[in-house]
């Protein structure tokens, strides 16, 4: 799988060949036709795997966070590109950029709602603490991950406009406006 996602970036899902991971992997291509069949089902596996493996390094993480704030911290952090050559979120890009059958829609619906109920999780926990106002979380959750999808796109073209400040911290920002409860004004 990592080998998978390491090619991916390289190369980008068209110019992806199976005998590229197979060569990576140190495996014969026939050994990933096999478990695979298809580079299609390839790319969406391996998505599966590496959100796994991200929401589980998140979980661990967010476990140790003191408050629902840095909850919100860590999940800004988790969803958005580290770098502009981000293999994670190139994985996300090429596999998006293909069509898929009802299957791998379903798939990646689950992905993506994934996203949304660990944001509404931690949105849930600091209203009902009363760190965050009482936004109306589906809502909310839209508009969240409709800015740092955004955002994403920008730190994966290094965008010039983040010379100044940092895609993190301009949507914790953002965020933390609406968020603010209207005792803390």
């Amino acid at each position: 799988m990592r080998a998978a996602i390491s090619v991916i970036a390289e190369k980008g899902a068209a110019a992806l060949r199976m005998s590229d991971i197979a060569a990576r992997a140190g495996m014969s291509t026939g050994h990933i036709l096999y478990h695979f069949g298809r580079k299609d089902r390839l790319l969406l596996e391996v998505l599966v795997w590496s959100q796994a493996d991200l929401w589980t390094r998140f979980q661990q993480a967010a476990d140790r966070a003191a408050s629902p704030a840095e909850k919100l911290d860590l999940f800004v952090r988790f969803y958005l590109p580290s770098h502009p050559g981000d293999e994670r979120y190139a994985l996300w890009t090429q596999v998006l950029a293909q069509r898929h059958d009802e299957a791998g829609r379903r798939i990646l619906t689950e992905l993506l709602d994934g996203w949304d109920e660990r944001l509404e999780a931690i949105l849930r926990e600091g209203r009902d603490l009363g760190h965050f106002a009482d936004v109306e979380l589906p809502e909310f959750t839209i508009r969240a991950v409709a800015i740092l999808s955004g955002l994403s796109e920008d730190v994966m073209f290094a965008r010039s406009r983040w010379q100044h400040t940092s895609p993190h911290a301009f949507a914790l920002s953002a965020l933390a406006r609406e968020l603010r409860p209207t005792d803390q004004d």
